[in-house]
C-alpha cells in the first residue's frame, strides 16, 4: 500500500470531512441541533409522563434546591418575580455552551462530544429521581432525551465526514455539503417539533380547565364590610389600592413551573400527633362551612419598602376547625405541611388555632385561587411570613414538633419562628420625584398584620414626627392606607421618612436588617427635590 493510501485511511473515532475534518461553524452546530432535540424530545416526552419532569424543570429545580439561601436572596432582591425566567435561560444558555463544546470535541473525537452529551443526561437523570414530587417515571424524560441528543449528534459527526469514493472531489464537497445543512435543519426542526409538542401536551395536561369549572359556595361567614372610605378597587393620588388584584399578587416560591393540579384530582391527608386522621377532596372541602376574611400576606424577603406584599379577600375553611376533627395529641406545636411539588413549611400550631383567621383558602377575590397562587388549596395563616404560614398547593399536614422535623427554609437558616414585623411604605411621592412648593401628599401603606396599626407618623429631614391620617381597614389583619399633608416650603432635596407604631403600642424598629433570618426591618424613606 502506498504511503498516501496509508494516510488516507480514517483513524477510528476520529472525524473527517471531504478533503479533512468538518468545519468549525458545522460541529458547532451540528453541538446545538443536538442540544434542541435532547429538549425537544425531553419536553414531549414530559408531556406524556409528567410536565414538571422536562429536563430543564428538573435540573432548574436541582439547582433551586441547593443554592445557598443569600444566593436565592440575591436573585429574589436582583430579578424580582422574574428570578425563575432567569434561572431557566442561565441555564438554556450554559447547556447551549456545553453542547458547542459537545460539536467541536465530536470534530477530533466523536466519543469525546458522545460522553460530554452523555454526562449531561446524567444530569438530568439524576436530577429527576431526586425531585422530593418524583415517580418512577420522571427520570424518562431526561433519559430519552439524552439518547436522541447522542443519535443526532452521532449521525451529523458521521455525515460530516463521509465522501463517496464513486464522486469526483468537486461534486463531492458540493453533495455533501448539501446533504449536511438538509440533516442538520432536519434535526433542528424536529427538536424544535417535538419541544412544541411536549408543551402543547403540558397544555393539554394542566389545571386550568379544572379551575375554570370550579363553582365556589357562598360563605357561611362573608367577610365583614369595608368600613366607610375605602375603595378597594383604586388609591388616591397612586395610593396603592386597598385590594390587591390577582394579577398583581406577588408572587414568591420555589417552583420553576405552576404544579398543575386538578381540582378533582386533589386530596388532603392531616395526620401524625393526631387522635383521628383525615382526609379530604376538594368536594368535601367546598361542602364545609366556609369562612371569607380579608388578610395580608407578606414573604420574608421582602425588603424595607418593597413589594412583596399584598391584601386580598380569602375564601377557606378554618384551620382551627379542621385541627378540632382529628384532635391533636398531647406536645404536638407544629403542622409540617407538604405542597404536591415536594415543598415543605413548619407552621406553629399555636397561632393556627388561637381564634385568627387561619384556613385553608380556596378562592381569592371572589375567585378560584389562582394556579400560581396555590390552585386548587393553599394554608393562609395571618400574621406570620408566607414561609411558615402559607403553603401553595397544599396535599399532606402532619400534626408533629419543631424538634422532630425541620422544613424547607428553616433547614436554610432561616428563622423557625416568624411573625410579621412592623413596617410601613412610602408609595407616593416617588424617590427622586421633584414636587412644587406647597402642600405635598405623602401617602403609603402600613401593616402590622394579626396586631394592626395604631399610628402612622412621618418626618422630613430627621425632624419631629408627625401624626398621618390612617384610612380605617377591615381588620388587624390587614394593612392600612396613610395619608400626610407636607407644607413643602423649603427648595431643593428632602429626605422624607415613616414610621408605624402596632396596636400593641410599640413603634417599629428604625434598626437596619436584611431579610435572613426573620425579616427585614429599618424605616422606609424617599428623597424628593422641592421646585418652586
Amino acid at each position: 500500500m502506498s504511503a498516501a493510501a496509508r494516510t488516507s485511511e480514517p483513524v477510528p473515532g476520529r472525524a473527517y470531512a471531504s478533503g479533512g475534518r468538518a468545519s468549525w461553524g458545522f460541529s458547532a452546530l451540528a453541538g446545538l441541533a443536538s442540544a434542541g432535540l435532547t429538549l425537544g424530545v425531553g419536553e414531549l416526552v414530559a408531556g406524556v409522563v409528567a410536565p414538571a419532569a422536562a429536563p430543564l424543570l428538573v435540573v432548574g429545580g436541582a439547582v433551586v434546591d441547593r443554592v445557598p439561601a443569600p444566593v436565592k436572596e440575591f436573585a429574589i432582591s436582583t430579578f424580582g418575580s422574574n428570578d425563575k425566567l432567569v434561572l431557566l435561560l442561565t441555564i438554556g444558555v450554559l447547556v447551549a455552551a456545553l453542547a458547542v463544546a459537545a460539536g467541536l470535541l465530536a470534530r477530533r473525537r466523536l466519543a469525546l462530544g458522545v460522553a460530554l452529551v452523555g454526562l449531561l443526561g446524567v444530569v438530568g437523570v439524576l436530577a429527576a429521581a431526586t425531585r422530593p414530587d418524583a415517580t418512577a417515571l420522571f427520570p424518562l424524560p431526561s433519559l430519552l432525551g439524552a439518547g436522541a441528543g447522542v443519535f443526532a449528534l452521532t449521525v451529523l459527526t458521521r455525515r460530516a465526514t463521509r465522501t463517496g469514493p464513486e464522486e469526483g472531489p468537486a461534486r463531492r464537497g458540493t453533495l455533501a455539503r448539501l446533504s449536511r445543512r438538509r440533516l442538520l435543519g432536519g434535526v433542528a426542526v424536529v427538536g424544535a417539533v417535538t419541544g412544541a409538542g411536549g408543551r402543547l401536551l403540558a397544555r393539554v395536561r394542566d389545571a386550568e380547565a379544572s379551575r375554570a369549572a370550579v363553582v365556589l359556595p357562598a360563605p357561611a361567614e362573608p367577610a365583614p364590610a369595608l368600613p366607610a372610605g375605602i375603595d378597594p378597587r383604586i388609591g388616591a393620588d397612586g395610593l396603592t389600592p386597598y385590594a390587591t388584584r390577582n394579577a398583581d399578587f406577588y408572587r414568591v416560591d420555589t417552583a420553576l413551573s405552576v404544579p398543575d393540579v386538578r381540582a378533582e384530582d386533589w386530596s388532603l391527608r392531616v395526620h401524625g400527633m393526631v387522635e383521628e386522621e383525615l382526609e379530604l377532596s376538594f368536594a368535601d372541602l367546598l361542602a364545609l362551612p366556609l369562612r371569607e376574611r380579608w388578610i395580608t400576606l407578606t414573604c420574608v424577603s421582602n425588603e424595607v419598602g418593597g413589594s412583596y406584599v399584598g391584601n386580598a379577600r380569602w375564601l377557606g375553611y378554618p384551620l382551627d376547625a379542621l385541627l378540632e376533627r382529628v384532635r391533636p395529641t398531647g406536645g404536638a406545636d407544629m403542622l409540617y405541611a407538604t405542597s404536591v411539588d415536594g415543598f415543605t413549611l413548619s407552621a406553629p400550631l399555636r397561632e393556627a388555632t388561637d381564634g385568627r383567621d387561619a384556613m385553608l383558602a380556596v378562592g381569592m377575590n371572589g375567585s378560584p385561587l389562582p394556579r400560581e397562587h396555590g390552585f386548587p388549596v393553599r394554608m393562609v395563616i395571618p400574621g406570620l411570613y408566607g414561609y411558615v404560614s402559607a403553603c401553595k398547593w397544599v396535599v399532606d399536614i402532619e400534626v408533629t414538633t419543631f424538634a422532630a422535623k425541620t422544613a424547607y427554609w428553616t433547614d436554610r437558616g432561616w428563622a423557625q419562628q416568624a411573625p410579621i414585623k412592623t413596617a410601613s411604605r412610602i408609595d407616593v411621592p416617588a424617590s427622586f420625584a421633584q414636587v412644587r412648593r406647597g402642600r405635598v401628599p405623602i401617602a403609603g401603606v402600613a401593616w402590622a398584620q394579626h396586631r394592626g396599626v395604631s399610628k402612622v407618623e412621618v418626618r422630613i429631614d430627621s425632624g419631629s414626627w408627625g401624626a398621618a391620617t390612617i384610612v380605617p381597614s377591615a381588620s388587624e389583619d390587614t394593612w392600612c392606607q396613610w395619608v400626610y399633608d407636607w407644607d413643602a416650603q423649603e427648595e431643593g432635596s428632602h429626605v422624607v421618612e415613616v414610621r408605624a407604631t402596632d396596636g400593641e403600642g410599640v413603634p417599629q424598629t428604625d434598626e437596619v436588617v436584611a431579610p435572613i433570618p426573620n425579616g427585614s426591618s429599618g424605616y422606609d424613606s424617599t428623597t424628593v427635590t422641592v421646585v418652586a
